[in-house]
């Protein structure tokens, strides 16, 4: 949001105005949060009745921030004899530093006060505007701590605020006073701790803070993963911009699960997705296992432990189903959003089998393969079982939770994403295309680790069976001779659903179009209706609800786009996938070196830039790692066997790149390209 400082570590976030001050509205995500709560819905500082005016943020590290500010509005600054630091780090909790300078040649009396309010409104109350507390809110004063509280039922939020300084507390703040001779400062430390409570009053947060007990801490883990990572060594310095970036947003979004143990795994994207999501997570995963592979192990972990057993119409659950989303705010707990965890989604469970596949071929982990055997074989299992809901081959996606169940279950699940070309929106159930790849891909990589892994050569043979089956079968159903593409979907009855998409360019990827099919594929991915200049956008102009600010329906996702990229490799497309990577990177320029969520459509001669969607999120996770699947695109590297093997093309726009110490089953090795002029014949 423009004119917010944001400081993050994993899923806990602050959002606040250049000065450092949270006044929360109904509608934004403005103030602290962790689990789906915000924490603080008000936090104003007054110098002496005045509020203060930035002069200058220091944002650099994602997890910290400094407000260096000024009492009075910034048109009353002449020279200010008063002056204060504000200086914040996120972690498990809050911690705020407030130093106040005396530079006038008088003794100052000083009158500091700290406004403090806390709604613990859940992150789908601020996102649909919906604020009907039922619960009761409490108010606890200390001597030296002033404790908000907001309980209903079993469902206990708390957050607490204590100094380091003698102050008066009070149920709307606190307030600190003191005299300054000239020349003199005043400090002191705030910390501010959020608490789920469990109905025994265990905090559910202990644990993230006994990953993290020190803020010191933070600053050094972050080296680390950045040490651990790759070196990529090139001349095209906005390249490397964002490549560093993205490599340290990704460490912000790291995370652990309340209620789980193990490793941090990448939370979807702030403000809104700031917890697990089964597709985005693994999609991350994917993107980045040339980079940072750590994270695609505790992914998987996780993800299996919370695969689906039983069936729940509420929450859409089926055995061997994986997750789509996992919340732990209020309107999770009581049903009121299914999201505890709810599963309405149908690519997270072939994508689980595909990412335990590429990662063993990267890693050589045949240990988690084994581990993860029956959660694999059970995600398998639902592509057939649960997912055909018409008999017909295909993953099928209907909701059975009317009241707040997801319309779509793809990844574009905006309510008006699957339309025809003339904009009708198809009955259900739904067949997306680009589903039917992943699920192609699951069989075929199914098969290979059941016949070098998992020891089953018949269960091998019995996916490579169906494998060809899907094939045939959806290259019948889905083509549309006439235009040369594949139709988005299938609506209930069959039909297929005849829009221009940038699905796609996701079945290369998949590998499921026949190779004499993939030029006319190609030429559509690339042309003027869906290649922007910038990127593919998700939907063709021309298409009845094209709208280059609709969010699936117009705009240029980074992710979409590396995928796609990654699929015209595949089939030998190299220029193509390199005219996507340079678009893409290039855009990246403009949002100071952080791919966004999405940005608009807009055609790249129109604009010159690419506009900002209103409402992207930044960082995001399969954002973040867009620019490293472009980089592995671009260098052509996969791994072969024990080794990797490196293919390079690069656009003429990047003239070398290395990528040095890529992790690996072979080590670590490096990979050099340079761009080489066409010669003319």
């Amino acid at each position: 949001m423009p004119g917010t400082v944001s400081c993050l570590d994993g899923s806990t976030f602050i959002v606040s105005d250049a000065s450092g001050d949270v006044e929360s509205s109904s509608s934004a995500p403005v103030g602290l949060f962790t689990a789906d709560t915000r924490f603080l819905s008000r936090w104003v500082l007054t110098v002496n009745g005045e509020r203060l005016n930035a002069l200058s943020v220091d944002d650099s590290k994602y997890y910290e921030a400094t407000f260096f500010v000024v009492p009075g509005g910034a048109v009353d600054y002449v020279q200010a004899d008063v002056s204060a630091i504000r200086r914040r780090w996120i972690g498990p909790d809050l911690i705020e530093s407030l130093t106040i300078f005396n530079y006038g040649d008088e003794d100052l009396d000083l009158d500091v006060r700290l406004e403090v309010a806390a709604d613990f409104a859940d992150i789908f109350e601020i996102k649909f505007d919906t604020h009907d507390k039922v619960g009761s809110h409490y108010t606890e004063i200390e001597p030296t701590e002033l404790r908000l509280g907001y309980r209903r039922g079993t469902f206990r939020r708390e957050v607490s605020v204590t100094a380091s300084e003698p102050a008066t507390f009070d149920p709307q703040g606190l307030r600190f006073t003191s005299r300054l001779r000239p020349g003199e400062q005043w400090s002191t430390r705030l910390q501010v701790v959020m608490r789920a409570l469990r109905p025994d009053g265990v905090d559910l947060r202990d644990a993230v803070r006994a990953l993290r007990p020190h803020e010191s801490t933070l600053p050094e883990s972050v080296r680390e993963w950045v040490a651990q990572a790759p070196t990529l060594d090139t001349d095209n310095v906005p390249l490397q911009q964002v490549y560093e970036r993205s490599l340290v947003d990704l460490a912000a979004l790291r995370f652990a699960p309340l209620s789980l143990s193990g490793a941090a795994v990448p939370a979807a994207g702030l403000p809104w997705f700031m917890t697990l999501f089964g597709r985005d997570s693994l999609l991350t995963c994917l993107q980045t296992l040339a980079v940072t592979p750590s994270l695609t192990p505790p992914t998987l972990r996780i993800l299996a432990s919370l695969q689906g057993a039983r069936t729940d119409d509420v929450l859409e659950e089926d055995p061997g189903r994986i997750l789509h989303e996992l919340r732990y705010g209020e309107s999770a707990a009581f049903e009121e959003q299914p999201h505890s965890p709810y599963y309405g989604t149908v690519d997270a469970s072939p994508l689980f089998v595909v990412l335990l596949d590429e990662y063993e071929m990267w890693s050589g982990d045949r240990a988690l393969v084994i581990e993860l055997e029956q959660e694999a074989r059970a995600a398998l299992e639902w592509i057939d079982t649960y997912a055909d809901l018409n008999g017909t081959g295909y993953i099928w996606y209907e909701r059975r939770n009317r009241a707040t169940g997801l319309e779509n279950q793809c990844w574009k699940d905006s309510w008006d994403s699957i339309s025809f070309a003339d904009g009708r929106l198809p009955g259900f159930p739904r067949a997306t295309c680009e589903t039917q790849g992943y699920a192609y891909d699951a069989k075929i990589r199914g098969a290979r680790l059941a016949r070098t892994v998992w020891g089953d050569p018949d269960f091998a043979d019995r996916l490579e069976r169906e494998a060809a089956a899907l094939y045939d079968r959806f290259n019948r159903d889905f083509w549309l001779d006439d235009r040369g593409y594949y139709a988005l979907a299938l609506d209930g009855d069959g039909t297929p659903v005849d829009s221009l998409s940038s699905n796609i360019g996701h079945l290369l990827w998949s590998g499921i179009v026949p190779p004499e099919r993939a030029p006319r594929v190609v030429e559509h991915l690339m042309g003027p209706a869906l290649f922007s200049g910038w990127g593919v956008r998700t939907f063709a102009e021309g298409q009845g609800r094209y709208n280059p600010l609709g969010y699936h329906n117009g705009t240029v996702w980074p992710f979409d786009n590396s995928f796609i990229a990654w699929g015209l490799r595949r089939y030998g497309f190299r220029s193509e996938a390199g005219r996507i990577a340079e678009g893409i990177l290039s855009a990246a320029t403009y949002f100071q070196g952080r791919l966004p969520e999405a940005f608009s459509g807009f055609d790249r001669c129109t604009t010159r830039y690419p506009v900002r969607y209103p409402t992207a999120g930044s960082p995001q996770a399969w954002s973040s790692g867009a620019s490293m699947l472009l980089i592995r695109t671009m260098l052509g590297i996969e791994p072969h066997e024990n080794h990797l093997a490196v293919d390079p093309a690069l656009p003429s726009a990047f003239g070398r790149i290395a990528l040095l110490d890529i992790p690996g089953r072979w080590g670590r090795v490096d990979a050099f390209a340079r761009q080489r002029p066409e010669r003319s014949s």
